[in-house]
């Protein structure tokens, strides 16, 4: 059993979910290895996505501004591992990189705030999100519905809906659940609104030749979660990893198989083509033959999106 001669280092971002996810990854390392509580420190390290609130990321740079100054402090040897919400962790990474764990996965729902359904929303809604999905669910619900930009922390967003910038947003239900805020929003069922590729996932990450580290990783991995997860993601890569079009995923576990539902949506949320697909656990080449059938299907003016 490996067992560390000093303290080892979490990596983290430094909103209060984050936070909140590694302490529940500390815990549960902890408890698995029987080690005591300070047996992990938690290091927090800032993002450029933290910093940077008023553009959207698909114009700054996407998903690597989540991941590349703990990457940085991976190799540095600042920290020993990181933790990540999966949906926020590009789909091609670097090799010397390693998703070594995943915890149980949490609701995948998102969760309207600011009105019971969308049918309660006004007029002409206002509805804020920086989320392509999203914008293009909310605007084949509600064609009728203004998209603003919405970034920032759970706090940010909710204040910003509190001070009356929109009549509603939307949140990942598993990310109010881990805030202890289970009380805000409405949740919105899976056949309303699908969910992104890996929401409600957090996944722990090493350098793939730390041997001892990642052997200590996989003890809290759950083997659902993650072949589930990789299904998703291996939409993302058949539809060419973008993170600038909307894009929905889910695999749920059925035995030793995966059933897997993904859609693409245009961003006025007028033309969806959406594909189910049965699959083997672990079946990389499966999951990214959906997102292949995904775009074959879509119109000339959909698929553009992906190829930009």
């Amino acid at each position: 059993m490996f067992l560390p001669d000093r303290p080892l280092r979490l990596g983290t971002r430094g909103s209060p979910l984050a936070l909140a996810q590694a302490h529940m990854t500390a815990r549960a390392l902890c408890a698995v290895h029987g080690w005591p509580d300070e047996a992990v420190t938690i290091v927090t390290v800032q993002t450029s996505g933290d910093r940077i609130q008023d553009r959207a990321l698909a114009d700054i740079g996407g998903k690597a501004l989540w991941t590349k100054e703990l990457d940085r402090a991976l190799v540095e040897g600042e920290i020993d591992f990181a933790v990540h919400s999966m949906k926020d962790v590009e789909t091609l990474r670097p090799d010397a990189f390693h998703i070594a764990a995943m915890l149980p996965r949490a609701d995948v729902r998102d969760r309207l705030v600011g009105a019971d359904d969308f049918a309660a929303l006004p007029a002409n809604p206002i509805v804020g999100t920086s989320s392509p999905r999203r914008a293009a669910q909310v605007k084949r619900l509600r064609p009728d519905a203004t998209i603003t930009l919405f970034r920032g922390n759970v706090a940010t967003r909710l204040a910003k809906l509190a001070a009356g910038e929109v009549h509603a947003t939307l949140l990942a239900a598993a990310g109010l659940d881990r805030l202890n805020q289970q009380d805000v929003g409405a949740t919105i069922a899976i056949d309303v609104m699908l969910p992104a590729p890996s929401q409600g996932a957090v996944g722990i990450e090493t350098l793939g030749d730390n041997a001892a580290m990642m052997s200590a990783l996989r003890a809290i991995n759950d083997r659902d979660t993650c072949d589930a997860v990789m299904a998703e993601r291996g939409v993302l890569k058949g539809l060419g990893g973008t993170c600038h079009s909307p894009i929905a995923a889910l695999a749920r576990v059925e035995g030793e198989s995966l059933r897997l539902i993904a859609e693409i949506i245009s961003p006025d949320g007028q033309e969806t083509i959406r594909e189910e697909a049965r699959l083997a656990r672990g079946d990389g080449a499966a999951a990214q033959a959906v997102g292949h059938a995904l775009l074959e299907r879509a119109s000339p003016a959909l698929r553009a999106l992906f190829e930009a």
